[in-house]
């Protein structure tokens, strides 16, 4: 592990790291931004400390010194937002390091120096640790300075959602330059000196345009832009070159020699901002990221960015074909200052439903344990501990109202209540102190690091809103601003302030918009960037955002939560379940990641080696949160498979937390280990028989989560079990409501209450082994040998004006895992494709199937089908394997667990088209029985 922190942790501790404290100001409610001078700052009924408790320490460095935000005179009233991907140049962590440590924004990798700011494109994975985490490690390619530039340190001067402005003075020199996440670009602006770039090796030359050079270090490709008029000097590792009258120069890593011309065009086009902007509109996410620009010269104010993963895969906005590697997987390029990306919204329930699967009687005796135990707070004093406590009572609250026990949950709702109040008061034994330098509030007895390191925020505080959401549902009064409600606003205005111009807290403090996911360190002061562990106690702050916004009436919160956890869920799928296989190295040799690094992953934890705590760490707290992880059935069921291999056999110590994660694949089988193991096993901390037992019978009767389905109200989910889907929504309001779901169905939900329906729909769409050897394509990218679905459409691409025949570009990806068949001898691929472009003229769409004989992650054989040449009459035409195979690679062979894979995209023209999904129409027949 890079840069190791010494941690003592238990077995019994759900991993937490370092993370953030975020925002609250946003919402509206008092107190003023900036606390007054009194001991005590009243909210409503509670209060917090404006100084920590006598004997507490907050941020300081390795040893022990206090410090503040190392930033310019300029920054020194914003909130800085720690817990990202740049904190180390502005939390000063180890005190021989007044410059940063590795940062990473992908493409590019950084660190600040006193020279100026080393650059780097790292390309070759390395695997550590006895192969148990792969790191893209920083190395310097470059250096990007002025001549004679000798800095004492470095300071954040400017920053925005994704992007940040380091400075540099030595007294005679000053440098600025802006970087930021999928920026191939380096902005800078220095004065006093001549623009200097000092390369790790003698750098060969490609291009020389005068005031623009192409250079080759370590074998990538750099283009450096100076002033027009100006002139690039090599000499051995230095290239130099006078500004002139102006102060501006920049760098860019290009994907390859011939971009020169493209990257050119934009070289003079600082970023200045970056922003997100996002909405829940009828169950999906929207999120637009814009870059704002100057120009230096001319007039051009366009610009490139590359995207990520999980951001590629859910627009349709044009990209190049130009395209980086990075720790995430491919990144590709978009030749834009914005894009769009659509989503379907993550499902969240107080609760799973009532159902035939549960015996009230047994479940009765189940929450008796919980409620009638002498210390229901199993002696947790500090902030995590608490918390996990809070949330083990409160996923029991709407369960016992389910079975009529409302004299439990009311004792349930005293005891959160109770617990929170003594939280939300300054004074007591436990309190919440604001730092007026730092700008964030901390829970004191704090805990790993949340004091000093400012770690960890949005994992203890999740568990504090998660309660806080549940209460409010039944008490309205209590979860009022004047009442307990305006300290539950100031735990989020900490850890995912939705306001940008908040003088009290940053913006989204830990939630990185950009990476899709939140970070956990306060200080990020490791050679690997900063991490995250348990991506699940952030999604778990994400979920209570959607439950405490939806049951006080605002709505802005509660979309705030949707977009977090939609976000981050697809980021968690990509990232640390690698559910598409297309992200971890193969040298890898893991299928999950129990924590990501900004330079890779690692399969670990902070504090154990146990298979079980590196594979449950991103899994717990089970909520009704916590449904989007059903979405990659296959993911999990790899994950489990991994996990017992590596374990030796099935969990022993965190079994219930990891049967409920198989629940959502497989309920049938997490339930025979239930069965089987339930009387003699140790709850998780966060978790309680009852519970377990309600989550697995409950899914076992209704089906996992069905994802391809969403409702138009973020607490609504879908469960399909054969060919019988169960539709869920929790109505918080007033008065009585109808969901409508995405298939159609629609559900009368009560004021106040939990309604649920069943209706017809297709089999997981997923199946595990699938069967037969015609496969439907399905929206979202699904294969399935199901039928009857329901009739809709994708979207194709437009190729851009530009030649694709034969080569995938923007491709719909349409998938089957786990398939077993045995070759037809003499048969060959089918397909019936139904395509339409509309009355756009010049259109071609092309296919290309490949096997993946033993889901190994190689494709076997690839089939590239000759276009379709669609006709410019609005109306669906077929596309056939007909049309002629135009090449082909490798051979086919018996599938044993292996993969089929369809694309689809636009092989010639200018506009996008449509393919239809859904129907016996849009079919994949391979060759096996």
């Amino acid at each position: 592990m890079p840069s190791p922190r010494t941690r003592t942790r238990t077995r019994t501790r759900p991993a937490v790291i370092l993370l953030t404290a975020s925002a609250l100001a946003a919402f509206g409610l008092g107190p003023a931004a900036t606390p007054a001078a009194a001991a005590t700052v009243p909210v409503g009924s509670g209060s917090y400390s404006d100084s920590r408790p006598a004997g507490t320490s907050g941020p300081t460095t390795n040893t022990g010194t206090p410090v503040t935000p190392k930033v310019t005179a300029a920054a020194r009233n914003r909130p800085v937002p720690t817990n990202d991907w740049w904190s180390s140049l502005a939390f000063q962590r180890y005190g021989d390091n007044p410059w940063s440590t590795p940062m990473y924004g992908h493409p590019l990798t950084y660190q600040a120096t006193a020279a100026g700011l080393d650059v780097g494109y790292p390309t070759s994975p390395s695997i550590v640790g006895d192969g148990r985490q792969y790191e893209y490690a920083h190395k310097r390619d470059l250096t990007i300075g002025l001549s004679g530039l000798n800095s004492p340190d470095t300071k954040a001067d400017n920053w925005s959602d994704w992007t940040v402005t380091p400075l540099w003075s030595d007294g005679a020199r000053t440098l600025r330059t802006t970087i930021g996440h999928g920026s191939p670009f380096v902005y800078a602006q220095g004065t006093g000196g001549n623009a200097q770039i000092t390369t790790a090796g003698a750098p060969s030359v490609f291009a020389d345009q005068g005031n623009v050079l192409g250079i080759t270090v370590a074998g990538h490709h750099y283009a450096l832009f100076a002033p027009t008029g100006s002139d690039w000097n090599v000499s051995g590792s230095t290239v130099t070159t006078g500004l002139g009258s102006k102060d501006y120069f920049s760098v860019a890593v290009l994907p390859s020699t011939d971009a020169l011309a493209t990257f050119k065009k934009y070289a003079f086009s600082f970023v200045t901002d970056s922003k997100v902007a996002w909405s829940y509109t009828g169950g999906t996410v929207r999120a637009t990221y814009t870059l704002t620009t100057e120009a230096k010269e001319g007039t051009e104010r366009g610009t490139l960015q590359a995207l990520y993963r999980h951001q590629w895969l859910n627009t349709t906005d044009a990209l190049t074909p130009y395209t980086y590697v990075s720790p995430r997987g491919t990144m590709k390029v978009r030749e834009s200052a914005s894009f769009t990306t659509s989503q379907k919204a993550a499902a969240v329930l107080p609760a799973l439903p009532k159902s035939s699967g549960v015996d009230a009687a047994r479940l009765r005796g189940y929450l008796n344990e919980v409620v009638n135990a002498s210390d229901p707070f199993s002696g947790a004093t500090d902030t995590y501990w608490t918390g996990k406590a809070l949330g083990r009572l409160a996923q029991l609250v709407p369960v016992a109202e389910q079975i009529g026990e409302t004299g439990t949950r009311d004792r349930l709702l005293g005891l959160i209540k109770g617990k929170l109040q003594e939280w939300f008061t300054a004074g007591g034994a436990n309190e919440f102190s604001y730092d007026k330098d730092w700008k964030t509030l901390t829970g004191y007895p704090a805990s790993y690091g949340s004091d000093t390191e400012l770690n960890d925020h949005h994992f203890h505080y999740s568990y504090y809103v998660y309660a806080a959401a549940i209460v409010a549902q039944y008490d309205q009064g209590w979860a009022a601003d004047s009442a307990w409600g305006g300290m539950v606003k100031t735990l989020v205005r900490d850890t995912a302030n939705p306001s940008r111009t908040d003088t009290a807290f940053p913006f989204l403090r830990g939630f990185d918009v950009y990476a899709g996911h939140s970070w956990a360190s306060g200080h990020q002061g490791f050679a690997a960037g900063n991490n995250q562990e348990s991506s699940s106690e952030s999604t778990n702050l994400s979920a209570a955002l959607v439950l405490w916004g939806s049951a006080t009436g605002d709505t802005s919160l509660r979309d705030l939560g949707a977009y977090l956890l939609t976000t981050e869920s697809e980021s968690i799928a990509q990232y640390w379940f690698d559910a598409d296989e297309q992200v971890f190295p193969s040298s890898f040799g893991h299928d999950t990641a129990g924590m990501v690094w900004g330079s890779g992953a690692a399969y670990s934890t902070w504090w154990t080696a146990n298979p079980e705590e590196i594979h449950g760490i991103n899994v717990l707290p089970v909520t009704g949160g916590s449904l989007h992880l059903g979405g990659e059935k296959a993911a999990i069921r790899r994950n489990i498979a991994e996990m017992e291999r590596e374990n030796g056999g099935p969990a022993v110590e965190w079994r219930d937390i990891l049967w409920e994660f198989q629940s959502l694949a497989d309920p049938a089988a997490a339930k025979s280990k239930w069965d089987a193991g339930h009387a003699g096993y140790t709850p998780e901390q966060g978790e309680s028989k009852a519970h377990t037992y309600h989550w697995i019978n409950t899914l076992d009767a209704v089906g996992a989560p069905d994802a391809t389905v969403t409702g138009d109200l973020p607490t609504s989910a879908v469960f399909t079990k054969g060919t019988t889907r169960t539709y869920v929504a929790h109505n918080h309001g007033s008065s009585a409501r109808t969901v409508t779901f995405s298939d159609g169905k629609t559900l009368s939900v009560p004021a106040r209450s939990t309604a649920s329906g069943t209706g017809s729909g297709s089999s997981d769409p997923d199946p595990e082994p699938p069967t037969g050897n015609t496969f439907q394509l399905r929206s979202g990218g699904v294969l399935t040998t199901a039928t009857g679905g329901t009739p809709g459409s994708d979207t194709i691409a437009s190729g851009g004006g530009t030649n694709h025949d034969g080569m995938p570009y923007q491709p719909l990806v349409y998938e089957v895992r786990g398939v077993n068949g045995t070759l037809t001898a003499g048969a060959g691929t089918t397909f019936r494709l139904q395509v339409d472009a509309g009355t756009t003229v010049g259109l071609g769409q092309q296919a290309r199937v490949s096997y993946d004989l033993t889901g190994d992650g190689t494709f076997d054989r690839t089939e590239t089908y000759n276009y379709f040449a669609t006709d410019p009459v609005a109306g669906w035409e077929e596309y056939t394997q007909a049309r002629g195979l135009k090449a082909s690679t490798g051979t086919l062979g018996d599938l044993k667990g292996g993969t089929v894979r369809l694309e689809v995209w636009s092989a010639i023209g200018n506009g996008t088209s449509k393919l239809q999904t859904g129907t016996d129409k849009a079919v994949v027949v391979i060759p096996y029985n």
